[in-house]
């Protein structure tokens, strides 16, 4: 058989009804943090990669947050998948129809917190992983499993992944995110930003005494509407749409009950979005202009950077690419183009590891994070076949 015929033959040698077994098994494992951690999702599914032939390593990263990695063959040039284990917490309870933990089925459908983000893709990786086992048996080149914590945070379980050589040696990553089953070649950068206003302390009823930093930093915030507006009109993405300047976080305040003291310090948070040929220092420079322009008398602020997360963009001729493409075609499927509107742990498996990447999974893009998160069964099975396909070609390639 040519490679073709092998990734046709180990994408239906995927167990779908194991599909659908170890995705709700891993539903049922909360994991989300602050909370039980990501140490039980490790400690179910090492022993179960294991027992199937594959080389497992735990990398601790902090604790109760391990990295798991597991093996298929042991030559370079292979291919990554990858699927996070930690998921946002469930929120208010009375908000969900059907319980966050249970994974229920309900018409074609697996409900549950992290059903779809992401371990219907995690469970999906790892049964197209066993299924190309049963076709290669240990390939000449490695096809390696890895299951970081912490996507949903500031990825400290993919930097510590790459910081320790893991990524190394590879000839692509497939990000197994709910994208809809769609090639996402593209996904927007981020950046986390402090913003913080300083002015000095005084009585309510004497204002002239003290400086109040929250006019600042009132005309901060809304200055930054007019700085997205520019940057909306210098670029609009095919696939990304708009980038974004969002304040989320505004604090401020003497103390609970002190409406009468001026305080001496506002705190603004910002989530901001951009797309791939904007530069961050450009736009950084641009953000400390505002907040200068927007300073009173006797105020004075400080910005500070503490997560930068650039946009990436793979080639259509990678090499990755290319085996996505077949592989659709091998399978059948529509072969459609999007683009990831957040940050992914492949975000730094290609501005760190230098990887292409190619962001393809089940699941509707805006279903994360909220009330009665659901995969699509048939999503479900057809990324489990897609992975498996793509896995050939790239091990045989």
């Amino acid at each position: 058989m040519d490679k073709h015929q092998l990734a046709q033959k180990a994408a239906q040698e995927v167990d779908v009804d194991e599909v659908v077994r170890l995705t709700q098994a891993l539903v049922r494992i909360e994991s989300y943090y602050p909370g039980p951690g990501e140490q039980p999702v490790v400690d179910f599914l090492e022993p179960y990669l294991r027992e199937r032939g594959f080389k497992t390593t735990v990398q601790a990263v902090a604790p109760g947050r391990p990295n798991l990695i597991a093996d298929l063959g042991e030559g370079p040039g292979g291919l990554i998948l990858e699927g996070h284990t930690d998921v946002v917490t469930h929120g208010p309870l009375e908000r969900w129809t059907h319980p966050p933990y249970e994974a229920r089925i309900v018409e074609g459908r697996i409900y549950g917190r992290g059903a779809c983000d992401m371990k219907g893709g995690l469970a999906a990786a790892i049964c197209a992983a066993v299924a190309v086992q049963k076709v290669l048996g240990a390939p000449r080149k490695t096809l390696r499993l890895c299951i970081p914590c912490d996507e949903e945070g500031l990825m400290t379980g993919i930097k510590a992944f790459i910081r320790a050589g893991y990524a190394e040696g590879f000839a692509g990553a497939l990000i197994c995110e709910p994208e809809e089953n769609q090639v996402c070649l593209w996904q927007k950068g981020a950046m986390r930003v402090w913003v913080r206003f300083q002015g000095r302390m005084a009585h309510g009823a004497m204002p002239y005494a003290g400086a109040n930093p929250i006019p600042s930093a009132s005309r901060f915030v809304v200055a930054l509407r007019e700085l997205q507006a520019a940057l909306q009109a210098e670029s609009q993405h095919e696939h990304l749409g708009l980038p974004w300047i969002t304040p989320t976080v505004v604090e401020a305040g003497a103390g609970e009950g002190q409406f009468n003291v001026i305080p001496d310090q506002v705190k603004v948070g910002l989530d901001i979005r951009t797309n791939p040929g904007q530069d961050h220092r450009a736009l950084l420079a641009r953000l400390g202009q505002a907040m200068e322009e927007s300073l009173e008398a006797g105020v004075s602020a400080t910005l500070e950077v503490f997560e930068d997360r650039p946009a990436t963009e793979t080639p259509r001729d990678a090499v990755l690419v290319q085996a996505v493409e077949q592989g659709l075609r091998l399978l059948q499927m529509p072969v459609r183009y999007g683009g990831v509107p957040g940050a992914t742990d492949g975000t730094f498996l290609s501005a760190w590891a230098g990887l292409p990447i190619v962001t393809i999974g089940p699941g509707g893009r805006t279903i994360p994070h909220q009330a009665d998160e659901f995969v699509e069964i048939s999503e479900l099975l057809s990324a489990a076949r897609l992975y498996a396909a793509v896995s050939v070609q790239m091990l045989l390639g």
